[in-house]
């Protein structure tokens, strides 16, 4: 039963002013969405632009500052509606420094992730080399970054160490060096054997032709002349390449006569004496 303290007019009055001030913070929170939704929207769109579409946390980073202007909004609104906001804001600040503390090296790779991001030392697809674990980039994620080894096993490493380590991009660069080495005899004609390992290079398609190919006397040891053949291709063709132009040399250089020699050790048998 309603107090005799309230007539009929203040009571309208009081609500009036409630649903006002209810309407005016829905209102706010209303706002407040359609702004963090074009935040959001207009975010991701840069971040992707940014990044060439290739990291999967693009629609994290968005979606945590849309919820941070969430959270502005509400307590926006609440106090509209004559809550005290101070002490929901000291309890909000010191529940995040308390997480903060618990997960700083969450936070630390959540802060590493956005660096790669910002500064792109890779991109999903490419071959890399992270803290000594070769690889073809899979995934690049808020926390972790994942690779998959050449032989397969699927590794995940997290960004904390991936952004304080060595990071080597076999593909950034666009084109790789290989030197092929082949050693021959002392007998054999090294200048018919470099014409024939410039022939077997120059041959292959896949052989850029600037930087020119480097075929040169690399070194004399005590079994061999060993020769070398240098030379570019795009990194996609590294590896075929490489193992193609070695066989191909080989068989060339069966076909010529030389001879690969071998380090090869000679024992001798001798009876014990006294026999």
């Amino acid at each position: 039963m309603i107090g005799t303290d309230l007539d009929l007019p203040s009571l309208r009055a009081m609500l009036a002013s409630f649903a006002i001030e209810l309407f005016t913070a829905l209102g706010i929170v209303l706002i407040g969405w359609l702004i963090s939704r074009w935040l959001e929207a207009r975010l991701t769109r840069y971040i992707e632009r940014k990044s060439g579409l290739e990291y999967d946390y693009t629609p994290s980073l968005a979606r945590l500052v849309r919820v941070v202007i969430m959270s502005l909004t509400v307590i926006a609104a609440l106090g509209r509606m004559g809550v005290q906001t101070a002490s929901i804001t000291a309890l909000v600040g010191a529940a995040g420094l308390a997480i903060g503390l618990a997960l700083q090296g969450t936070l630390s790779n959540v802060a590493a992730g956005i660096m790669l991001m910002l500064l792109r030392p890779f991109k999903v697809g490419q071959g890399v080399d992270i803290a000594g674990t070769g690889g073809t980039v899979t995934e690049v994620g808020l926390f972790s970054t994942r690779l998959t080894t050449w032989d397969g096993v699927v590794v995940y490493i997290p960004n904390g160490t991936v952004w304080s380590s060595k990071i080597m991009n076999f593909s950034q660069a666009g084109r790789r060096r290989f030197d092929l080495m082949v050693g021959i005899s002392y007998k054999d004609d090294v200048a018919r054997a470099l014409q024939v390992m410039r022939e077997v290079v120059t041959a292959d398609p896949r052989v850029l032709s600037n930087p020119a190919p480097l075929v040169a006397t690399k070194e004399l040891t005590d079994t061999s002349v060993n020769l070398m053949a240098q030379f570019w291709t795009a990194a996609a063709d590294l590896l075929p390449t490489q193992f193609e132009l070695t066989r191909k040399v080989k068989e060339r250089f069966d076909e010529e006569g030389f001879t690969m020699p071998v380090r090869a050790l000679d024992y001798t048998l001798r009876p014990p004496e006294g026999t």
